[in-house]
């Protein structure tokens, strides 16, 4: 499994993928991937008609022991096998336990309007939690009103929705380098890492600390 990958697709978004999580992309979408630190990782490629169940959009999903091992013997099935067989037993297991998994609730959409989109990416190199929709508002020329209007629309999300995505985004990649909760904490803006971690609690259900010690 991934120590750390960054996931683009189109339309743009982002996903990050933390260890023993995994990503799903479904047939016939455009991505990239971007990995952090020592990384592992396994692919299992699922014919379109036998993914009929799964989710039509890409998702991180948590990663159980069950189905991490099928992940490993499903990388090794051949790519013609025996439905009625062993591995035919072995990928309609896998393909029923990525229905089941956790959905982990991190996505960063990215807008099409092209100055609010050069904004984002702008943020998303250097993500600060006190970022404030006056400030951004101000700096694409728009009132207050608009703004809000605009990111929703064009997101999915409220400004302060996405600022938090995008920040955890930030913070699930540095945790995987290594790097500590308080200077991840302090970089990102918030006042100390106590904040931070009951942020990052109360989305993911677990403490950063974990995260850094997987």
């Amino acid at each position: 499994m991934p120590q750390a990958g960054l996931w683009r697709s189109a339309p743009p978004k982002a996903w990050v993928a933390p260890p023993e999580r995994a990503v799903w992309i479904p047939a016939g979408t455009p991505h990239s991937v971007r990995m952090v630190g020592a990384v592992r990782t396994r692919s299992v490629l699922i014919d379109q008609a036998a993914s009929a169940t799964l989710a039509d959009t890409c998702r991180v999903v948590s990663v159980s022991p069950l189905l991490r091992q099928l992940l490993v013997a499903a990388s090794e099935v051949p790519a013609e096998y025996v439905e009625e067989g062993r591995d035919g037993l072995v990928m309609a297991l896998l393909v029923a336990e990525i229905c089941l998994a956790p959905v982990i609730p991190i996505v960063v959409p990215f807008p099409r309007h092209t100055a609010l989109a050069q904004r984002c990416h702008r943020f998303l190199e250097c993500p600060r939690a006190s970022e404030t929709i006056d400030q951004w508002s101000d700096a694409l020329a728009m009132n207050r009103r608009r703004f809000t209007r605009l990111f929703r629309r064009e997101t999915g999300m409220s400004f302060a929705e996405w600022r938090q995505q995008a920040c955890l985004s930030e913070a699930l990649q540095r945790l995987a380098a290594g790097d500590s909760v308080t200077a991840i904490a302090l970089d990102l803006g918030y006042d100390g890492p106590g904040n931070f971690s009951t942020m990052f609690k109360r989305v993911l259900g677990a403490p950063p600390s974990r995260y850094r010690a997987q």
